[in-house]
């Protein structure tokens, strides 16, 4: 195949399914999740593992008064990523992934119900600030940057790992000197972003080329930079480059670079945050978490138990 038609096939394959959400969060084996029980490539998994989920008044009574009067919150998604992040079924309307699946549980325990909105990843947070939305989900990663103007309800521990083409002779990213010289694709706005760009100026300590950091708002737009060259790296979530590089053809895993919790967003200061913390651990204790991560693959990232805004990991 040319390179030309490589590039349409990738670029479709891309915007219809596997586009990465690089949320932020961080990610053994380069076994895609899609290699996983309950993720099988090329088909979203469907169990519902959360309809059953019922209301906990105890927990319930933690909410602020006026939201237990209404019954329902607005909630910022970032939709249009790959598994285990959150994507749309066949359809185009109907929004699945982990992250839909864990914020749908907790606030079933709640007794509430998500008015659910898709947003741009990097406008969610900006958005909870100023009271636009109750929450949002999108993978979000817990740095401790984000931490001074967000609190999290985290759920998940993911990471930042890297993907490359499998001609690339590249095998592992150890330290960000081992990134001099390379052109490093991710999207905006994510913690990928600026975790190279603080550290921008170790290769020149180093007496190396400096990097070039690439971001990109549309998703799809990094895979296809990737496939033509344009870049030589992808620095994204661990669960989605695992799952991505089982369905796009050519492409492989490198490794995990740095473990990171991942969690629910609010408002900083928000009284939400401790109901929805208490909410996530109730589906620790019922079983709903193990079958939610068991669903797309991801048992590797649970969590020991739901902590509000917990220091970064270093």
């Amino acid at each position: 195949m040319s390179r030309t038609r490589h590039a349409v096939a990738f670029a479709l394959i891309t915007a219809a399914a596997l586009t990465l959400t690089a949320c932020g969060s961080g990610d053994p084996a380069t076994a895609g999740v899609g290699a996983k029980p309950g993720v099988k490539p090329g088909k979203l998994p469907t169990t519902d593992v959360v309809s059953s989920v019922a209301k906990d008044e105890a927990i319930a009574k933690l909410l602020p008064a006026d939201v237990r009067g209404r019954g329902t919150l607005t909630i910022a998604s970032a939709v249009g990523g790959s598994p285990p992040g959150a994507t749309f079924l066949e359809d185009g309307k109907t929004a699945v992934g982990q992250d839909i699946d864990f914020a749908e549980a907790a606030a079933r325990v709640l007794g509430l119900r998500l008015k659910r909105e898709v947003a741009s990843f990097e406008a969610i947070l900006p958005a909870l600030g100023s009271g636009k939305y109750d929450l949002g989900t999108g993978n979000f990663g817990v740095t401790d940057e984000r931490r001074k103007t967000i609190d999290f309800v985290t759920y998940i521990n993911d990471g930042q790992g890297f993907a490359a083409l499998k001609s690339s002779k590249l095998t592992k990213i150890s330290a960000f000197t081992d990134l001099c010289g390379l052109n490093v694709a991710m999207g905006a706005g994510t913690t990928f972003e600026a975790s190279l760009e603080k550290n921008k100026g170790v290769c020149a300590k180093a007496g190396k080329k400096p990097y070039k950091v690439q971001t990109y708002a549309e998703p799809g737009a990094v895979w296809i930079s990737l496939q033509q060259g344009r870049s030589d790296v992808v620095m994204s979530t661990i669960n989605g480059l695992r799952y991505a590089v089982t369905q796009l053809e050519g492409t492989k895993f490198l490794n995990e670079f740095k473990r990171l919790d991942v969690g629910i967003a609010f408002k900083k200061g928000t009284p939400l945050a401790p109901a929805f913390q208490a909410a996530v651990n109730k589906l620790k204790t019922d079983g709903t978490y193990d079958r939610i991560l068991k669903k797309w693959g991801t048992t590797e990232s649970a969590i020991a138990k739901s902590q509000i805004s917990p220091p970064e990991i270093k």
